[in-house]
């Protein structure tokens, strides 16, 4: 299946919470979710009863798409979090933050994941000195995340780190703004990270 090319705000709206797919415009007045509180659709405003599955292919959904990733990719997480010491669902939003499109969104290098996924595509970002492409590329402690020599005068990339100066940093993430690279400091674990959803949801999903 091809990725999602319709008005992202309709996923928010359909979610009913704000994923931060649209970058600053989401923190403003013109967010949809702030003007229309309903899902999308004829009959967005009815009264609908959920069922079981319903509730949990919902948190599904909403997770899948605040990281904006495909169903295929996001069983395969789901498959390796269930290898992994630990909580399955603690893992599996561990593994989505540890995305490099994620960690370039979160050190506001790009105002929104469907952005840092375009950025690195273009090749603007390194992982331990070394040019990274791949969104789905997975970072580990240790690891060192810098903006590329060549793409720090770019005027895009000025604009973007102009725009997201005052964002907070999340704490398994070391920033560096003056050299324009950030450490990874630790692992994300589950209080690190500001989606709200059950993700035992996920894995109940799953497990049928």
């Amino acid at each position: 299946m091809a990725r999602y090319t319709d008005a992202v705000c309709k996923l928010c709206r359909r979610e009913g919470q704000k994923l931060f797919l649209k970058g600053q415009r989401c923190y403003t007045d013109k967010c949809a979710v702030t003007r229309r509180a309903y899902a999308p659709g004829q009959h967005g405003q009815g009264r609908k009863k959920t069922s079981e599955y319903g509730v949990q292919l919902r948190a599904k959904q909403m997770t899948r798409r605040y990281y904006g990733v495909l169903e295929g990719q996001f069983r395969h997480y789901y498959e390796m979090a269930t290898k992994m010491q630990g909580k399955a669902g603690d893992n599996l939003l561990s593994l989505l933050e540890t995305r490099l499109d994620n960690v370039v969104y979160r050190c506001g290098w790009a105002s929104s994941r469907a952005e840092a996924r375009q950025l690195v595509v273009h090749g603007h970002f390194t992982v331990n000195g070394r040019k990274v492409d791949i969104p789905s590329y997975l970072v580990k402690e240790g690891d060192v995340v810098a903006i590329k020599e060549g793409s720090r005068s770019s005027e895009k990339i000025k604009a973007v780190l102009e725009a997201n100066a005052a964002k907070p940093i999340v704490k398994w993430l070391d920033l560096n703004a003056a050299a324009c690279e950030a450490k990874v400091v630790a692992m994300p674990v589950r209080e690190d990270i500001d989606l709200d959803v059950d993700e035992t949801l996920i894995v109940e999903l799953y497990s049928k």
